[in-house]
Formats: structure tokens, sequence, C-alpha cells
């Protein structure tokens, strides 16, 4: 990983920490995958979006409805934990 890779993504953790109120270290309790059956969906605000059968990092088990999880590209958001299957 480049100096320029590694500032970005440090930018990118305090930018979520941020607008999360995410105090402490971003560690990953597990990955699960996005059912491939559910319907695509277009993030918003704090929401992710989801794409059939990704697997996404967990960084929280925020409540019963949702779990706070980053994808792919270090993106961060909340996702259904109705459309989440364990790998």
């Amino acid at each position: 990983m480049t100096l320029k890779e590694c500032k970005k993504e440090e930018k990118a953790d305090r930018e979520f920490q941020k607008k999360f109120k995410f105090e402490g270290s971003i560690n990953v309790l597990t990955q699960m995958m996005v059912d491939p059956t559910v319907t695509e969906k277009r993030g918003g605000g704090k929401n992710l979006p989801l794409r059939r059968g990704e697997i996404l990092d967990v960084i929280q088990f925020t409540n019963q409805e949702q779990i706070l999880c980053r994808n792919s590209q270090r993106r961060y958001g909340y996702v259904p934990r109705a459309v989440m299957l364990h790998l």
C-alpha cells in the first residue's frame, strides 16, 4: 500500500468516526454476505448501498434491525439485518 492510499484510508476512517459518532478503533467483527435474492438498493444518508451477494465487513451490531458495515470501497453505512447472511 502506498503512502497516498494509506492517508486516503485514514481520512475515510476519520470521516466515518465523525459521521457515525463512533469512538475507539475500527475493528472488523465478522464478514457477512448480502442475500443474493434481495433487490438491490441505492444508499442514502447513513445507509450503505446494497448489491446482491456482496461481502461486507461488520463493524458493529447496532440494534435488532441494523448493522453498521463497510464495503469493499471502504464506504460505511447501516444495512438491515434481514438482508444479511452469515458466511
